[in-house]
């Protein structure tokens, strides 16, 4: 039995359940090819919640340079960390232990703080401005990173209007200024106490979240009715899963998948998440193809980035000052 949600669950391998999408037919604009992929896109959010993505366009040696400055940001002396910390408007540092799991009902009463420190980088949305740290090159390649899978992130929006049955420009103008994050995260090697976490089991705020492979593993994924497993780690791919906000968005019908991190290995571990979403005004409500008599709406129009302002305030009340309310807009 799962220890969360109470699930009776099978343990299976990764391969098994989480499908591996080959995205070659949106690069070579292969109509039919992208129809075939709709579908599997559509089976893989509504019964998983994760996939993984292969011939996806990003250069893997830009994605290894990530990697690289995600260990030297890190390594830097813990004071020239601090003095960019993170606030409510503001990208930048979160020291180990400053962010609990509180937006997700998915850790039941287990509250302890997450094991891990992070920064961020925000474009869009409602954030004023970023901080970075006094290393050089650094703006410049987290910028063209940023633009990268940002470029990746939108070329599969035509192909997820296809998989609800809408026009394939559906969600253009809800994205035309999309609000993305970049997390550079860092898991020591450590022993957890009972109940914790590098990154405690949640849910994603995002439309979708994109987090290239390495050679540390860590993530693991709770489909329903399933144990925890670890993604396969398929060569200079991306594991992507779906968030609360697209599952807002269908209705109930694309999941947003439990998932937690760790680091039980004898090296540090490090991750580079890419969080992707709508315009900050965007109206968040479920799509005319997931309504009906039958399934009518089960969720209160939202705009994305009042949901994200609730996630954030939630998750990190010690850095925003703000107190948010137990349940989401």
């Amino acid at each position: 039995m799962s220890v969360f949600g109470g699930l009776m669950s099978t343990k299976v391998t990764s391969a098994s359940i989480i499908p591996v999408l080959d995205l070659q037919p949106l690069l070579d604009g292969d109509e039919a090819g992208v129809r075939t992929l709709a579908a599997e896109l559509k089976q893989a959010l509504q019964d998983i919640g994760f996939f993984s993505i292969i011939n996806h366009g990003v250069s893997w040696q830009l994605v290894e340079q990530i990697y690289e400055a995600t260990q030297t940001l890190h390594s830097l002396p813990q004071e020239q960390k601090d003095a960019i910390t993170m606030d409510r408007t503001h990208g930048g540092y979160l020291g180990m232990g400053a962010g609990t799991s509180y937006a997700s009902e998915i850790a039941g009463e287990v509250r302890k703080p997450n094991q891990n420190e992070a920064f961020f980088i925000h474009e869009g949305g409602y954030r004023e401005a970023n901080q970075y740290p006094n290393l050089q090159g650094f703006k410049e390649l987290t910028a063209t990173y940023i633009q990268a899978m940002q470029g990746l992130a939108d070329s599969l929006l035509p192909l997820l209007a296809l998989s609800l049955d809408l026009e394939p420009d559906f969600f253009a103008k809800d994205f035309d200024e999309p609000s993305v994050t970049l997390r550079m995260s860092h898991y020591p090697v450590m022993e957890y106490s009972d109940n914790e976490w590098g990154l405690a089991p949640h849910t994603d705020s995002s439309i979708f979240t994109f987090l290239p492979v390495n050679d540390v593993p860590g993530l693991e994924v709770r489909p329903a009715g399933y144990d925890w497993v670890q993604p396969p780690v398929v060569p200079c791919s991306f594991v992507v899963n779906s968030g609360d906000m697209l599952k807002r968005w269908t209705n109930g019908k694309y999941l947003s998948t439990a998932h937690r991190a760790s680091n039980l290995s004898k090296v540090d571990r490090y991750a580079v998440p890419f969080f992707y979403g709508a315009r900050d005004d965007a109206v968040v409500e479920p799509v005319p193809t997931t309504v009906s008599p039958e399934t009518p709406s089960r969720y209160e129009p939202t705009t994305y980035g009042d949901y994200q302002r609730w996630f954030i305030d939630r998750n990190y009340r010690g850095l925003t000052g703000q107190a948010a309310a137990e349940t989401p807009p």
